[in-house]
C-alpha cells in the first residue's frame, strides 16, 4: 500500500470505520467495480467475509450493487458519499444524545447502587407467587404481618404446598395475623409449618397489604391489586426488623387479652 493510501486508510478509520472496512473500500475505489472474489482478493480478506464487510458498506451508502446472482457486481459509490454519511451520522449521535438524557433518570431509578434500596415489582398472580419464593431463599427467620383469609383468597392452590417446602428449608416465621376462622384453622398446623403467631382482634388490626421481613429485604404483598414488591436494603430491613419486635411485643399482649376475654365469655355463658 502506497503512501496515499495509507494516509487516506488512517482518515478513515478516524472516521470509525473498522481496518478491513477501510481496507476494502479503498480496494473497491481502485476497481471501481468487482465481484465478491475480486474485492476480496485487492482487500487481502476471505470471501466470506468480504461479503459481510460490502453490506456494512452498502448500509453507508458508500457501495451500490449492480446486476444479479451469478453476474453480481459492487460498484464504488462517488467519494462525496462520504460527506452524506458524516452528516448522518452527526444528525443521528445528536438525537441519540436528546434520547439519552430522556431515559437517563430512569435508567439511574434501576441503577443496582450497593449503598442504595433497591426496589423490584411483581404483578399479577404469578408475581405474588415469585415474591413468595423469594423469601424462600431467607437465611433467617421470618417476620410477618400477615391476614390470611386475604393469602388464600387470591392464591387458594398455592399456600399448602408452600407451607410445606418453608418448612423443610428450615426456614422459621412469626406472624402477626388478624384473628379470623380461618386464621385459627391455620394455627393448628403451627408446629408442623415451623410457625409462631400473635393473634391480633380482626374488628381493630384487620389489615392489607402483607409485609415480610428477612435478611436484608422487605417484600410487600398487595392482594388487592395484586402487586408484589421487593425492597432490598440492610439500613430499611433493619429498622422494620426493630420495629416488628416492638410491635410483636404488643401482638402478643392483646392475644393474652383476647384469650382472657374468650374464657372469661365462656365461663359467664356457662352460668
Amino acid at each position: 500500500m502506497n503512501d496515499t493510501l495509507l494516509f487516506l486508510k488512517k482518515q478513515l478509520l478516524f472516521m470509525d470505520l473498522s481496518e478491513k472496512e477501510a481496507n476494502v473500500y479503498l480496494g473497491l475505489l481502485s476497481l471501481g467495480k468487482g465481484t465478491v472474489s475480486e474485492i476480496a482478493q485487492q482487500a487481502e480478506i476471505n470471501r466470506t467475509t468480504g461479503y459481510d464487510i460490502l453490506n456494512t458498506l452498502i448500509s453507508y451508502g458508500f457501495v451500490s450493487i449492480s446486476g444479479k446472482k451469478p453476474k453480481q457486481e459492487y460498484v464504488a459509490e462517488s467519494p462525496d458519499r462520504i460527506i452524506a454519511f458524516l452528516e448522518l451520522k452527526k444528525e443521528k449521535t445528536e438525537e441519540q444524545l436528546t434520547q439519552a438524557k430522556i431515559m437517563l433518570p430512569q435508567l439511574k431509578s434501576i441503577h443496582n447502587i450497593s449503598d442504595r434500596p433497591r426496589v423490584r415489582f411483581y404483578e399479577g398472580k404469578q408475581g405474588l407467587e415469585q415474591v413468595y419464593e423469594d423469601i424462600l431463599t431467607s437465611h433467617e427467620e421470618i417476620r410477618t404481618y400477615a391476614t390470611v383469609d386475604d393469602m388464600h383468597a387470591v392464591l387458594p392452590d398455592y399456600f399448602s404446598n408452600y407451607y410445606v417446602r418453608r418448612a423443610k428449608k428450615g426456614i422459621h416465621i412469626r406472624a402477626i395475623i388478624p384473628k379470623t376462622p380461618l386464621a385459627m384453622e391455620q394455627m393448628k398446623q403451627n408446629k408442623k409449618e415451623a410457625r409462631e403467631t400473635a393473634l391480633i382482634p380482626a374488628e381493630t388490626f384487620y389489615f392489607s397489604p402483607e409485609i415480610n421481613i428477612y435478611d436484608n429485604k422487605v417484600m410487600i404483598a398487595l392482594w388487592r391489586e395484586k402487586l408484589g414488591i421487593i425492597i432490598e436494603s440492610a439500613e430499611i430491613a433493619d429498622a422494620m426488623k426493630k420495629i416488628y419486635e416492638l410491635a410483636w411485643a404488643e401482638a402478643k399482649r392483646l392475644e393474652t387479652n383476647l384469650t382472657h376475654n374468650q374464657y372469661n365469655s365462656q365461663n359467664h355463658n356457662a352460668k
